[in-house]
């Protein structure tokens, strides 16, 4: 079924690097307690999943966690996963200074669960 919403164009692109737009999706998201699908973000933002569109999205993840960070907010990319394993990207296990275990199994997913648990608790009271 097509989504008459999804417009690739350039007219759509400043959405993909918007970082007070997707840090707003994901503050909702974590009132709901609700971690995202890349495939999912995309979608909110107009765009069909790509790969460059997905590479563009982690750098703009990247940029809502150091602007939380800043503010003293745990951070909000951990709600971003891939649909297969419910995991984060490498690129976010890669950003993690308090992580030194695996990026798969038990061991993340208990990490990951961590975090968002933080992002869930401090949102859901806003």
């Amino acid at each position: 079924m097509d989504n008459p919403f999804l417009d690739d164009g350039p007219d759509n692109a400043a959405r993909l690097s918007d970082v007070d737009g997707i840090a707003a999706i994901l503050r909702q998201a974590a009132r709901e307690r609700h971690a995202m699908s890349y495939s999912e973000m995309l979608m909110t933002l107009g765009y069909r999943f790509t790969r460059p569109k997905m590479r563009a999205l982690c750098k703009t993840l990247d940029a809502v966690d150091t602007e939380a960070e800043q503010r003293g907010e745990p951070p909000l990319a951990c709600l971003v996963v891939r649909e297969g394993d419910g995991l984060p990207g490498q690129g976010w296990w890669v950003s993690r200074h308090d992580h030194v275990g695996a990026w798969e199994g038990s061991e993340a997913r208990a990490y990951l669960a961590q975090h968002q648990q933080k992002a869930f608790d401090y949102w859901s009271n806003k």
